[in-house]
Parts: C-alpha cells; sequence; structure tokens
C-alpha cells in the first residue's frame, strides 16, 4: 500500500435529465467535468484526481486532464444513485489498487466555479483543525420562507413580525454543492457526507452557482469571463483560425468589376511568422472560397482549407492527420458557423468582437477586434507557454 492519501473524488455519470449529457458541456470554452479536475488538481493538498463513471466520452475527457478513472457499474449509475455510494465504491477500487485513502474531497462537476483554496483550506480543517467533515457554503442574510400545508407562507429563519437590519442579524450559510470532505474511514462507517464537527468553507456567493437546468449553465457561461481567472498563455500545439471577421474587420470592398478587397494586418503577419518559426503548425479554416483567402495564406505561408462546410470535420480530419490532439489546439473564431469546431478544440478563443455565442462559448477572449491584431493578440499568447 501507498501512504494514506488525499484523493479528490469527481462523481460524473453520463445521464442527466435536467441538462442533457451536462458534465461535458462547456463552460468558459472548458467541459464541466475538466474544469471540476483542473481544480482539484490545483489544490496543493490533493494527492490524486479521480473520476468515477459510466460514459466513455466522460473517462476520455477525465483522462485527458489527468484524472484516474473508475468505472462505475451500471448498479450505481441510475438517476437514483446516491453520490456516496458512488463514492464509496471509488474507494474500495483504489484500495484494490493500493491506494489507501485518508481524506476524501467529493467534487461535484455542476459546479463551475470551484476555488482550489477552498479545498485546500476543507482539508486543513479535517486534517489539522479538529473537523471530521466539512463542506462549501456562502453567507447570506436572506430571510427564509416555506409553505405550511395549507399553502400559508411561514417564516424559518425570522421572525415575521420582525425586521432586524443586516448589520443586526446573524448570517446563515448556504450550502453550494460544490465540495465536500471527509475522513474517509468516518465516512465508510456513517454512510453519509456529514457526521461529527462539521466545518463551513466560506466561498463568494459569484462562485456558487451549481448546474442542475439550461438556465443556470447559460448563467454560469454569461458570468464565466467575470468569475474566471484570465489566462496569461495557451498552451497549445497548433493554431486554427477563421478568415473572415478574424484575419479581416468582416467587410469588404467592392470595385466596378466586382472584385473583393479586404484589409489585414501587418502586426498578425508577424505573430503568425514568430508561430511558424517556433515550429507551431497554423491553418486557416474558412467557409468562403475566393481568391484572396488563398492569397494571404500563401502570403503568410500557412496552410488553408477553403470552401469548408463543416468545419468541425474538417478540422478533426486535420489534426488527425498531423498527429495533434484536438485538446492541443487553440481555435480562434467569430461567429456561429465557428462554435462547432470551438467546442471540439481545449482552446477556443474569441476575437473581441465577436458574437455574443461565440464570446460565451471562448475559454480565452481577446482584446483585439478582427482584422485588427487579434491573431497576434493570440500568437503571443501561445508563444507566451
Amino acid at each position: 500500500m501507498s501512504r494514506p492519501a488525499v484523493a479528490a473524488i469527481i462523481p460524473a455519470r453520463g445521464g442527466s435529465k435536467g441538462v442533457p449529457r451536462k458534465n461535458v458541456l462547456p463552460v468558459g470554452g472548458v467541459p464541466l467535468i475538466r474544469r471540476a479536475v483542473a481544480a482539484a488538481a490545483a489544490a496543493s493538498r490533493v494527492d490524486l484526481v479521480v473520476v468515477s463513471t459510466d460514459d466513455d466520452e466522460i473517462a476520455t475527457a477525465a483522462r485527458g486532464a489527468g484524472a484516474v478513472v473508475i468505472e462505475r457499474p451500471a448498479e450505481l449509475s441510475g438517476s437514483s444513485a446516491r453520490s456516496e455510494d458512488a463514492v464509496l465504491h471509488a474507494l474500495d477500487e483504489l484500495q484494490r489498487r493500493g491506494t489507501e485513502v485518508a481524506t476524501v474531497v467529493f467534487v461535484q462537476a455542476t459546479s463551475p466555479f470551484i476555488d482550489p483554496a477552498g479545498i485546500d483550506e476543507a482539508v486543513g480543517m479535517v486534517t489539522d483543525g479538529g473537523y471530521d467533515s466539512a463542506f462549501s457554503a456562502y453567507e447570506t442574510y436572506g430571510f427564509l420562507w416555506a409553505r405550511d400545508a395549507g399553502g400559508a407562507a411561514v417564516a424559518l429563519n425570522h421572525d415575521a413580525a420582525h425586521r432586524p437590519l443586516r448589520q443586526e442579524r446573524a448570517p446563515h450559510y448556504l450550502e453550494t454543492g460544490a465540495f465536500y470532505v471527509f475522513g474517509a474511514e468516518a465516512f465508510r462507517r456513517s454512510g453519509h457526507r456529514f457526521f461529527g464537527r462539521i466545518g463551513i468553507v466560506e466561498v463568494p456567493e459569484a462562485s456558487a452557482i451549481e448546474i442542475d437546468d439550461h438556465a443556470q449553465l447559460e448563467l454560469a457561461r454569461a458570468i464565466a469571463p467575470l468569475v474566471d481567472t484570465p489566462v496569461s498563455s495557451i498552451d497549445a500545439d497548433a493554431v486554427v483560425t477563421d478568415f473572415d471577421g478574424v484575419h479581416t474587420d468582416d467587410t469588404a470592398l467592392i470595385d466596378g468589376d466586382g472584385g473583393e478587397h479586404v484589409r489585414v494586418s501587418r502586426s498578425d503577419g508577424m505573430g503568425v511568422a514568430r508561430l511558424r518559426r517556433a515550429g507551431i503548425p497554423v491553418l486557416i479554416l474558412s467557409t468562403e472560397t475566393h481568391p484572396v483567402v488563398a492569397a494571404r495564406a500563401a502570403k503568410l505561408k500557412v496552410e488553408v482549407l477553403q470552401g469548408v462546410e463543416d468545419k468541425a470535420a474538417a478540422l478533426a480530419a486535420w489534426a488527425a492527420g498531423r498527429g495533434i490532439p484536438l485538446e492541443r489546439i487553440a481555435y480562434l473564431g467569430n461567429d456561429v458557423n465557428d462554435l462547432p469546431a470551438m467546442e471540439l478544440v481545449g482552446w477556443p478563443v474569441a476575437v473581441a468582437d465577436a458574437r455574443p455565442e461565440v464570446r460565451a462559448a471562448a475559454r480565452r477572449l481577446l482584446s483585439r477586434r478582427g482584422g485588427d491584431g487579434a491573431v497576434r493578440e493570440l500568437a503571443e499568447l501561445v508563444l507566451a507557454r
């Protein structure tokens, strides 16, 4: 047996009634399961990140993010299965593989904004602070109500006849569902995530969203640029870009003979040249078929695919032909026809003036507009790794 470990266990089944396939849907350009694995792995007190799943796509994404995958049996994968049972099964499987777990960090992938520092705080409370279990919650001064058997309102945490000021009231704490920490052996005995002396880890309310329906998913996508820490570099092995609205400002000049002219940025040309010198492949992927696209690609000395109706399929084939994993590709887009390709790659990126849908799908939103140095900005982020 190895030394007793702190293991983060993420139950993530494939079925979901509220939001189908939600564990692999992106928020801020990153699938939920990958966000959960990354948050747990970034916690300094976590030794091992484990994903328990019954789904091949989730398993592939989890492994790609660096997690150990445990195949969950069918009897623990239905909509009525308890998360605690999945955690117990994972503990048994880890023990069978030779890993003895002392402390469990139970993480839920449906919470997209988990702070690794909060996980570390909770682990410290359980391992060093005299708590048996701990969980994430945010402070609230809200007045809570319920309905009685006849439907009438009943005050829960206050006297309805007395409305004290905020500073006169003690706060309550609303459980976020993001993470729970507890001792492994005591958990086996109790069979539940709450037992003994229970500690609270306070997290910001803005980070406390839990995705159970489509409205919550869209809300998470909308606030991701505000909550996520902006990335300072992009760890990609290849760069793929759209043309119109990315290399250009999405306008065209038409002369009297019907000829079409576009404006491009010399700065973008330098960015592409620097990528080429660094050995990073660059591909221009365009729905349009026009001589100006081929001419610009030739000037930049990069590959180009034109007249592409299915950008996702073309991108996947190009990447497979060069042995480049899709999660190692940065794709720069601006309009809705870029979305299928952006969903395939590890680094979906949007120009500053991209469509709202594209901005919401991006892992990184650039400060530069299309045709005004956006490609150069992306190149510098890739080179900064």
